[in-house]
């Protein structure tokens, strides 16, 4: 392992007084024969971070934040590498709560081992003799693809509510599985989730999402939101979906209720979709049993989902996509749209295309698992290409007139946005009068409406 590690963390191994550990996900990750290109590298030993700083700097590293009352601190050198130093420690928290109320530092590694989360994560590495150490066996929870808790489960995931999502995503990224007793554990303390700041529930939730592109386990979102599902966890996250637990769906078209669909629809989108392919049809166990039917469920699922995600302290950006997405992800399901209307909505909301049909594209396959291509896909792209090969202007810069020559043609400063807005839905349907002479008088005819 020590072929993997900075020089200079090297050279700081050897002149600690004390052994001085490599700790957490680098080790587990060697262990696996699974390396990040950057690994997280942190470090720990017996000493307090004011005794670490000078043999650091020493060794190259520049001290970027000491924080006493944790015993932690961060160091960088001039490579790109980034370390976080703890001292050994054992922590007290009030239940539920991220932060320990109570510090004690200790020179015991056991007693640091036994303050992490997951055996798993509380394997050491003695840089300088080059030798693991690990006081849990967790060695052999890695070689046996298992979580397991430090400590017993119950008491784990009720001293910080974060660790509930952490083995989902964790699970996820890896392929691991929960032991049982880390299962009962998180499932008796889901309601801790309330206690941790929405916006750090929105940043792990968002890496499970994503589960699988850390180590290329194939479905490991969908893996992980279902460890959510099953622990009660993705009731506390978005109560809004979980209604729809043993919803059923028309058998014509679904083989799951209308959680499972929801979920399996992170399998077909991609990573940056998968949000809103996961909150697709948050509306539908709303409108079912307000009305007996889902009808209206992508206009009251967008309103659902904005307020779910806003709840999350999302970013503003991430909320709107999502919601424009719910809101059209309906829009021709049956191609009973014309074809004039279809290419007036193509030009309309031509920057969201791309990602509604891939959402669509979700939603069809994880109705049956089915990845052929989605029908109303397959009607959008003939006319998407007839719309291109007759040269459809889908940009106003695309117009054959601009705002100045409205202006010139007496078209109000206050009115010449709406007049080219129109001009652009005029020619989805008739592209041959991009031409200034024709646009003009169209403007002209416009403006009296």
């Amino acid at each position: 392992m020590r072929s993997i590690l900075p020089d200079n963390l090297l050279r700081l191994a050897e002149i600690f007084p004390t052994p001085f550990y490599l700790v957490g996900g680098s080790v587990r990750d060697f262990l696996l024969g699974q390396q990040k290109a950057k690994p997280d590298l942190d470090v720990c030993a017996p000493l307090s971070p004011e005794l670490v700083v000078p043999l650091a700097e020493r060794c190259g590293f520049s001290v970027r934040s000491v924080y006493k009352n944790t015993g932690t601190m961060k160091l960088t050198d001039g490579n790109g590498n980034e370390l976080e130093y703890a001292a050994f420690r054992s922590d007290k928290y009030v239940r539920g709560e991220h932060t320990p109320y109570e510090i004690f530092f200790t020179d015991d590694i056991c007693l640091d081992s036994k303050r992490r989360d997951f055996t798993m994560n509380a394997v050491y590495y003695d840089i300088k003799n080059g030798k693991f150490v690990d006081p849990l066996n967790g060695i052999t929870a890695i070689q046996e693809k298992r979580i397991t808790t430090v400590r017993e489960a119950e008491q784990v995931f009720g001293e910080d509510g974060l660790r509930l999502l952490r083995l989902a995503r964790q699970a996820a990224q890896l392929g691991f599985t929960p032991d049982e007793n880390c299962f009962q554990g998180a499932k008796k303390n889901a309601f801790l989730l309330q206690d941790i700041k929405p916006e750090r529930i929105f940043s792990e939730f968002s890496l499970l999402l994503s589960a699988d592109l850390a180590y290329g386990n194939t479905g490991g979102q969908y893996q992980g939101l279902l460890l959510l599902e099953k622990t009660g966890v993705l009731d506390y996250i978005f109560p809004e979906l979980t209604l729809g637990r043993g919803m059923a769906q028309r058998k014509d078209f679904h083989d799951y209720d209308v959680l499972q669909h929801s979920l399996r629809a992170t399998l077909y989108a991609p990573p940056s979709l998968r949000l809103a392919a996961l909150l697709h049809d948050i509306g539908k166990p709303f409108c079912t049993l307000r009305d007996g039917n889902s009808h209206s469920h992508p206009v009251d699922g967008a309103e659902l989902a904005q307020k779910a995600l806003e709840r999350l302290k999302a970013p503003k950006k991430t909320v709107q996509a999502v919601k424009e997405l719910v809101l059209w992800h309906m829009y021709d399901f049956n191609l009973q749209t014309k074809e004039p209307k279809l290419r007036r909505f193509f030009v309309e909301h031509a920057p969201l295309l791309d990602d509604l049909m891939q959402i669509k594209q979700a939603d069809f396959s994880a109705c049956k698992d089915d990845i052929s291509p989605c029908p109303t896909n397959r009607k959008w792209r003939e006319i998407l290409l007839k719309m291109q090969e007759e040269k459809v202007p889908f940009h106003l810069k695309e117009l054959a007139v601009s705002g100045k020559d409205l202006l010139s043609q007496g078209v109000p400063a206050p009115r010449v946005s709406e007049i080219l807005k129109k001009l652009l839905l005029h020619l989805a349907t008739t592209p041959a009068d991009n031409e200034k002479s024709k646009l003009k008088k169209l403007a002209r005819q416009f403006l009296k409406v």
